[in-house]
């Protein structure tokens, strides 16, 4: 507007110093600048600001503040190392702030050495052309499968009938207890209708394995993501734990819009989406995850499992009505310890049924994990002793290994 109306004058030839001067003061800038500005007029034609370039960082320049951790004086010495035209270290900081704050991700830093590590490792192994053991031919090196909790159609079996993700002794098999059988069907209910379930009870009494059994086997078409809590869980790391799980092709996205494209695109397919331990997630991980459910393109059923699970769940209110059926594992009822426990393992066949109600009742409580680690030692107590037969007295020593301290 000032150099408008310094131009009317000029063009009526009755501008003087003295009007450039008043317009210097009420535009609060030095005499030559307002010079300066009548002159972009007069040649430019220009009457406003010229526009400062926005400062941008390449994909590349992301890739190295990502490498480094997030320290963006590494990157400013890495771009002053190239060469060329630097911003300074205060520009990169005020950039870098910019976009962070818009939802620019920086991937972990843990998670980017290791990733540098693998990738250095492959490129090592492919320099060196190591020679196989068939008439000296150089062994072809590919990147490490990625492990994942993943199955389509049914869970894998090991030679012990047990399923991936459940530790047991030698010998020992899973065994369909009535809540075994209540887990399945309230998971199966919420298949049904795509809804959610909460799996709780306390530690040991087998709600993992309880659910694994119960999606041993899926309808056709349907497949089985287990999402692994991070430790001390953010929304950053629970988005990154599900791109993760879920096996999605590419580089985790650097923004989280871009991530959740991404998820959300593949829960596009019906899929039962397994959180263990949701009693560790803080509400903004549970809202999170709240959000890929009510997302109109995703065809999800939520099974959130964890002893204390239904309690975290109650912080959040919007997403525990949400919650279509609460199931909880109770211990072993004293009517099913005997057979329960016969057909975990062939050991406690010999065992006569009041010994294994006295057991129960001394130490396991119904608590299947404790009956997990009995049989533990006692095999070890059978094989690195003569002569040894299974008795009150052996049993008591055991319970000494398997009782906590108090």
């Amino acid at each position: 507007m000032l150099v408008a109306r310094l131009l009317e004058l000029d063009a009526a030839g009755a501008l003087t110093t003295a009007h450039v001067r008043a317009g210097a003061q009420v535009g609060g800038v030095n005499v030559r600048t307002v010079w300066r500005w009548l002159d972009a007029a007069r040649t430019e034609g220009r009457v406003e600001r010229r526009p400062r370039a926005r400062l941008e960082l390449s994909e590349q320049m992301w890739e190295v503040l990502a490498q480094a951790g997030g320290n963006v004086a590494a990157l400013h010495r890495h771009l002053k190392a190239a060469g060329g035209e630097v911003p300074s270290l205060a520009s990169l900081h005020r950039v870098v702030r910019r976009d962070l704050q818009a939802g620019r991700v920086l991937p972990d830093r843990a998670v980017v050495r290791r990733e540098r590590d693998e990738q250095q490792t492959r490129q090592a192994l492919a320099d060196l052309a190591l020679a196989g053991p068939q008439g000296g031919r150089a062994v072809k090196t590919s990147a490490p499968p990625r492990l994942g909790p993943e199955a389509t159609g049914s869970l894998p079996v090991g030679e012990n009938g047990a399923l991936a993700g459940v530790a047991l002794p030698a010998g020992a098999q899973l065994v369909r207890t009535s809540s075994v059988r209540a887990v399945a069907e309230a998971v199966g209910q919420a298949m049904a209708t795509q809804g959610a379930v909460c799996v709780f009870g306390d530690p040991g009494r087998g709600k993992t394995a309880a659910v694994r059994m119960a999606l041993s086997e899926v309808p056709p078409g349907w497949k089985v993501t287990w999402v692994p809590v991070p430790v001390r869980p953010s929304v950053a790391g629970m988005r990154r734990a599900v791109f993760d799980a879920l096996g999605l092709a590419g580089r985790f996205p650097h923004t989280s819009a871009l991530a959740d494209a991404a998820v959300t695109g593949a829960l596009g397919e019906a899929r039962v989406l397994v959180v263990d331990e949701t009693q560790r997630l803080p509400m903004p991980c549970l809202e999170y995850l709240q959000s890929l459910w009510d997302h109109p393109g995703t065809r999800i059923t939520l099974v959130l499992v964890g002893a204390g699970s239904e309690r975290a769940l109650s912080r959040l209110p919007q997403l525990a009505s949400r919650i279509g059926a609460w199931q909880e594992v109770p211990r072993l009822d004293a009517a099913e310890v005997a057979p329960a426990v016969t057909g975990f393992h062939p050991l406690w066949r010999t065992v006569p049924a009041p010994d294994l109600t006295w057991i129960d009742q001394s130490c396991a409580h119904g608590t299947f994990r404790t009956w997990a680690a009995l049989t533990a030692h006692l095999q070890n107590a059978l094989l690195t002793a003569a002569d040894v037969s299974i008795n009150r007295a052996l049993l008591r020593r055991l319970f000494q290994r398997v009782a906590p301290p108090l």
